[in-house]
């Protein structure tokens, strides 16, 4: 059978550099020749973007609370199948989830079985991280952190005071990160676009020589590796390829926020991708479109000057044609943000002033119908009561929330991201 490492890469606080590391970490192993397969812990739909770039493969959301425990276990092992090298980038705080440790990076290695790294802020510390480490290790024995990196060090006699701390706490030491202002990551704004991609590009290449300088990748590596019994066969997966139902999705620099395992729910060769940006027209013939989150504010303008798209969406609603639209792609159906004119298919109007984040998962409740989610935006609409809610929106704690999920025709709207690759979307058209 076939070797291969895998591991989860989690940090004792949120701002330690998990993603600095993590896309370091996965071009070094792609420069090395390594078919690395990257995933992300939890909702965050940026990061994968990222991971993509670092990796050169696509990066899918490994989250437990918007899909079950056995799901994301076949998602992990079937997207890891034909891989070398595998690996989780977890989220905040290694045993911060959404309730207690539920949600976290621990709770993620623990259900998937997988060895941690454990990335730790040397920053203003020295010997002191012995006790932390040693924490972290035992807290929960089950979770098996198998090695530490840091980052932030300041020079090798710092790092010195770093591996007596791991030798100490009784974890091995794999190497370190050092302090650099070049090592800041770059704007989560950046998206898709060429520049953007341009400057993360940079980012994560000087990222890959600090690992590569200071991380030993060879142990590393040694001490994750197992024998793999992954036999699966992505194509063969999912009946999803045998739908008839042909499936239109925007995707360009204003919508990007898109869950790959959503695609392949919908049948990955049933959809035509298109550009509310730069084409005239929907894909001819669909039976569904779907806006995806992305940040329609940044390119109102030119989202307004292309009123042939505008006026295309709009018709097409209009008509009957069954649509979902998520956060941005909500937005871009409302009349205008700030006074620059969207489709104006929900009569209300998006504001960016005096914005405050919203954010959570979601539990999504309709006739027939109960899906997860994730919201999180800084808009907000001036009169988001035009239209009765369609669904009963809670939080994790059950508590109701006031965000609606907008019904309009044949259209679904709302400001939660949905993650249907658990469940069956085309049940809200009673397909």
């Amino acid at each position: 059978m076939a070797k291969m490492s895998e591991f989860i890469i989690a940090a004792t606080s949120s701002g330690c550099g998990k993603t600095t590391f993590s896309l370091g970490l996965m071009r070094a192993l792609r420069e090395r020749g390594e078919e690395v397969r990257p995933f992300k812990c939890g909702p965050d739909y940026i990061d994968t973007q990222f991971h993509c770039i670092a990796s050169g493969r696509e990066s899918v959301n490994l989250d437990s609370y918007m899909a079950s425990g056995q799901y994301v276990k076949n998602l992990y092992m079937r997207r890891s199948c034909g891989g070398t090298v595998s690996v989780v980038e977890g989220v905040m705080g290694m045993f911060d989830g959404y309730e207690r440790m539920s949600g976290s990076s621990a709770d993620m290695a623990i259900l998937l079985g997988l060895p941690v790294i454990l990335l730790v802020n040397a920053a203003s510390t020295a010997y002191s991280v012995a006790a932390m480490i040693h924490g972290f290790k035992t807290f929960r024995p089950e979770v098996n952190v198998v090695g530490v990196v840091f980052n932030r060090v300041s020079s090798e006699r710092h790092f010195s005071f770093m591996k007596d701390a791991c030798a100490d706490a009784g974890v091995e030491c794999l190497g370190y990160i050092p302090r650099s202002v070049g090592l800041q990551t770059p704007s989560r704004h950046l998206g898709l676009t060429i520049s953007g991609r341009e400057e993360m590009e940079r980012f994560v290449v000087a990222a890959a020589e600090a690992v590569s300088s200071h991380v030993d990748i060879d142990r590393l590596l040694e001490i994750t590796s197992r024998t793999s019994v992954k036999e699966y066969d992505f194509e063969k997966q999912t009946d999803a390829d045998k739908r008839v139902l042909r499936v239109a999705v925007a995707r360009d620099d204003a919508f990007n926020f898109i869950y790959p395992e959503n695609i392949v729910a919908l049948g990955v060769h049933n959809v035509e991708y298109f550009s509310p940006l730069h084409d005239t027209a929907l894909p001819a013939d669909v039976d569904i479109v779907y806006l995806p989150g992305g940040y329609p504010e940044l390119y109102a303008a030119g989202l307004e000057a292309n009123k042939a798209m505008r006026s295309a969406v709009k018709e097409y609603v209009e008509r009957g044609g069954k649509l979902i639209a998520e956060c941005g792609g909500m937005i871009y159906l409302t009349r205008d943000i700030d006074g620059v004119e969207m489709c104006g298919v929900i009569p209300t109007s998006t504001t960016m002033k005096d914005a405050r984040l919203t954010l959570g998962y979601r539990t999504v409740e309709l006739p027939g119908l109960t899906i997860r989610g994730h919201e999180f935006h800084y808009s907000r609409l001036t009169e988001p009561g035009v239209y009765e809610s369609a669904a009963r929106l809670t939080d994790v704690k059950g508590r109701e929330v006031a965000t609606p999920l907008y019904h309009y025709k044949n259209t679904y709207a709302g400001y939660t991201h949905l993650y249907w690759g658990d469940s069956d979307i085309l049940k809200l058209w009673k397909l």
